[in-house]
């Protein structure tokens, strides 16, 4: 099997369930940030502890970032198809980024002043991947039907992105500080 099709040639991409769409239409653009927003994601997990907390809670995240390019690559009248949680984003997964925000908060003290990104790499990283995730968010709008939970989401997902940064710069003090 090729990894390459040749029907995209012509302009045009593919929605799941069918039809297709010029490249440059607003569903691609939503989908693309999502996707860049997914990498970004990655590079953070790049330079965490395998298997650790943070790193258990990135591949969540980025495994969700699927369900969102799968509900916002679905034409109208094809969401009927979506399934809960597997191709179209539910109530449970923003509550369950709103439960992890409050529980990380609760961890870090918050900061007092503005924050300047790259106190550490993986704080660095979930802020890059929180401004991608705020211009998906932002493209999101133009594409996201009515009930449609997408932008909650990404609108949670960059509120838990910068927690998780500030908890990750806390974390990095706090393990700095017994080695000294």
């Amino acid at each position: 099997m090729k990894i390459y099709t040749r029907t995209g040639d012509d302009g045009t991409t593919g929605l799941l369930f069918g039809g297709r769409v010029p490249k440059d239409s607003p569903i691609t653009s939503a989908c693309g940030d999502v996707d860049e927003a997914q990498a970004a994601l990655g590079l953070a997990r790049s330079v965490v502890e395998r298997n650790s907390e943070v790193d258990a809670f990135l591949v969540a995240l980025q495994r969700e970032m699927w369900v969102l390019m799968a509900e916002l690559s679905t034409a109208p009248d094809n969401r009927h198809k979506l399934a809960a949680g597997q191709t179209s984003v539910t109530a449970v997964m923003v509550e369950g980024l709103e439960a992890l925000i409050d529980d990380l908060a609760a961890r870090a003290d918050p900061p007092t002043e503005f924050v300047v990104p790259g106190q550490t790499p993986s704080a660095a990283f979930l802020d890059l991947a929180r401004t991608i995730v705020r211009r998906a968010e932002r493209h999101s709008l133009a594409v996201a039907v009515e009930g449609s939970l997408v932008v909650p989401y990404l609108n949670r997902l960059s509120d838990l992105l910068w927690t998780m940064a500030r908890w990750q710069e806390g974390e990095s003090l706090t393990a700095r500080a017994h080695q000294d």
